[in-house]
């Protein structure tokens, strides 16, 4: 029987992100069994409130995949906007294809099938330099970033540490 598309192409792009890493992550199999279920680390990104830790993730990919987005949940605790509180994420490129219901994104801001592991990662780090806080997944995280910046500041640099000690 022979493997289904979507996991002759995540084989390729993990073999492509082993042979050329990127830098601010690293990705990998959790079990080397199942191709669909990601483990990532994100590095914080150089020059903004999450530089210096190590924030694990994981991707769940569908079979359908890369007609169909993965889905990316945070499990290393993380406080900013665009994710929710049990880690997972809410990035424009990560939503099903098609148009917004609720006329929020453009369809061209969603989930194409040229995105990679790459791009996507990419994006989410971007995202923890640049939150949108008009469309937030976490609400409180938002509040604080708009109006009690030190606050969230100091939650973030406790996410940091935390972060950097389960790494040890």
């Amino acid at each position: 029987m022979s493997e289904p598309q979507s996991a002759l192409l995540l084989r390729k792009q993990l073999a492509e992100l082993n042979k050329n890493p990127v830098e601010g992550f690293s990705a990998g199999l959790i079990d080397d069994n199942d191709i669909y279920q990601w483990e990532v680390l994100i590095i914080g990104p150089p020059d903004t409130l999450y530089e210096g830790g190590f924030f694990k993730a994981h991707l769940q990919f569908p079979k359908e995949y890369p007609l169909r987005p993965p889905r990316m949940k945070f499990i290393t605790e993380i406080w900013h906007p665009n994710i929710e509180k049990n880690g997972n994420v809410c990035i424009s490129i990560l939503h099903e294809p098609g148009d917004d219901k609720w006329g929020y994104e453009k369809a061209s801001e969603r989930w194409l099938p040229v995105h990679t592991v790459e791009t996507i990662l990419i994006s989410v780090i971007s995202m923890l330099a640049d939150p949108n806080d008009e469309s937030p997944a976490n609400v409180d995280a938002a509040k604080e970033w708009r109006e009690s910046y030190a606050e969230f500041k100091r939650k973030v640099a406790r996410c940091v540490r935390k972060s950097q000690e389960e790494c040890l």
